[in-house]
């Protein structure tokens, strides 16, 4: 057995509104839906269950509402021994939600009211839990929350020497070379042409764009490239294509969440880039086969067996 990855994730915790339609609609347009359901999530929520769930000791900051959701969410988390310590609870705003709708395909659009997220912020929410970073040989972060968070939670990590994996999700419009210098960057394919403002698709265009964000900081850059695997690019010279597992695709919704934390832990366990992105593009395959956001999280046993099944890969 590998050794024990200790993950720290710091992000958003959200209540999921999921409702299924045939198509997506257009601006306008009305659609009829089913199969509507309430369900944790949020990125920073979905991650840190897929971490725990695939061996890892795993602990969150964050913040919910004292209401109804918060408290569903709170304990879901828990009944995942998943070290909440620091997510706090406010009545300043309610439980962020997230209002997602997945077509036929397994595509889906989402809209998020970041509620109680908004408030996570470095003095009250990252220097008070030192103890947090202390502990974890990796943080694992993502873009829900304030950038001056995330900035924070990169210098604080590196106070404690954790490794920092960035997933640049939902990309802003601008970022920062500060907020690119982590150990890894790991974003999907919409994120990556949105912060490098190249069009992604066949393989001197992936290497160019992994290239571009090296040259802006990252050490590395894991790109999630869909039903083409993943990339993984390094600073030293390193470019690497790890091919994707074939699954029957139900709902992408969490497979990002589910790559990014698979790839936290196999790198917190110790593994090198390539069979960590191997690792997680088999954990990303596994949480496209059902629904739900932290439903769809796959178990350590689940991704084995998928590797071991497709081992040619």
């Amino acid at each position: 057995m590998p050794e024990t990855a200790n993950i720290l994730v710091v992000g958003s915790v959200n209540m999921d509104l999921v409702m299924r339609a045939r198509r997506l609609p257009v601006p306008g347009e009305t659609v009829f839906g089913r199969d509507f359901t309430i369900t944790p999530g949020g990125k920073g929520a979905n991650q840190a269950v897929a971490a725990a769930r695939l061996g890892a000791n795993c602990s969150l900051i964050g913040r919910i509402g004292s209401d109804s959701f918060g408290q569903i969410l709170l304990e879901e988390l828990e009944s995942e021994e998943i070290d909440c310590r620091g997510v706090s609870i406010t009545t300043e705003h309610p439980t962020g939600v997230a209002m997602i709708l997945v077509d036929m395909k397994g595509e889906n659009a989402i809209v998020v009211d970041g509620g109680a997220n908004r408030l996570v912020n470095a003095d009250d929410d990252i220097f008070p839990n030192a103890e947090l970073f202390e502990k974890a040989n990796v943080v694992l972060l993502q873009l829900e929350l304030s950038l001056s968070l995330t900035r924070a939670a990169i210098d604080q990590a590196r106070r404690h020497n954790c490794k920092v994996i960035l997933d640049p999700a939902p990309a802003p419009s601008y970022l920062p070379d500060e907020l690119c210098a982590v150990d890894v960057l790991s974003p999907n394919i919409v994120e990556a042409e949105q912060i490098t403002g190249l069009k992604i698709g066949e393989e001197r265009i992936d290497k160019n764009m992994a290239t571009d964000l090296i040259a802006r900081g990252a050490k590395a850059v894991v790109a999630k490239l869909g039903h083409r695997g993943s990339l993984v690019v390094t600073a030293d010279g390193q470019f690497r294509r790890v091919p994707p597992y074939k699954v029957n695709i139900v709902n992408t919704t969490g497979a990002g969440d589910a790559f990014t934390a698979a790839l936290a832990v196999a790198i917190g366990e110790g593994q090198g880039l390539p069979d960590a992105a191997r690792f997680a593009n088999a954990a990303g395959a596994v949480a496209c086969t059902r629904h739900g956001a932290i439903a769809s999280m796959p178990t350590r046993k689940e991704v084995l067996a998928l590797m071991a099944e497709q081992e040619d890969i």
